[in-house]
């Protein structure tokens, strides 16, 4: 049993032991290589992944080839293709180890069994899945509300941990930036 979901699950729906022994049954333990794939565009996203150690991150490629972070995972956080992942239709996203990754794997079949079986889990992912739009709710319209350079220092401040661990061109990725004008703010806040 892995003490961090345990944990994640039982800050939204406790459960008790013998029941998070069961609901521990349906995850498969995976072990990624940084820069491996557990999901390219085009394929069918079979599974949701709870990261337990690592970061995984997700993209796409625009049409001028140039890849775009939309979403990174830092250890207890999930990640998928939602609506691959919900509809079972072709990814438009990778899923990419950025370091060496451990994670949780619940594959579709095994979720919507879980679901049926536990249905605790049912208000833990309610509640996953709420607070992840309302956080996407929240980036969109702090994009929208403040220039690049807010949005960098923004991303700076509260989110120091990803400034030690992912590399600068994926920051500028994930902020909609070039890595040229990421360093060019980070010069300005230095002098």
């Amino acid at each position: 049993m892995s003490p961090l979901l345990q944990a994640h699950i039982n800050k939204f729906a406790p459960v008790n032991d013998d029941e998070m022994a069961e609901i521990f049954g349906y995850f498969k333990h995976q072990t990624l290589k940084k820069k491996e794939n557990l999901l390219n565009e085009g394929q069918v996203c079979k599974a949701t992944y709870f990261v337990t150690k690592g970061i995984l991150r997700k993209y796409f490629i625009n049409e001028k080839g140039v890849e775009q972070t939309t979403e990174f995972a830092i250890e207890n956080w999930w990640m998928t293709d939602t609506f691959s992942f919900i509809s079972q239709t072709p990814a438009e996203f990778y899923i990419q180890a950025v370091e060496n990754t451990e994670v949780l794997t619940l594959h579709r079949d095994a979720h919507d069994k879980l679901l049926d079986a536990h249905p605790a889990m049912e208000k833990y992912f309610r509640c996953v899945y709420q607070r992840a739009y309302a956080a996407t709710q929240k980036r969109l319209k702090f994009r929208h509300e403040h220039s690049s350079e807010e949005l960098y220092h923004f991303f700076r401040k509260s989110q120091p941990e990803f400034l030690q661990r992912v590399p600068q061109y994926l920051i500028a990725s994930y902020l909609g930036f070039t890595p040229e004008y990421l360093s060019e703010i980070r010069k300005k806040s230095i002098s």
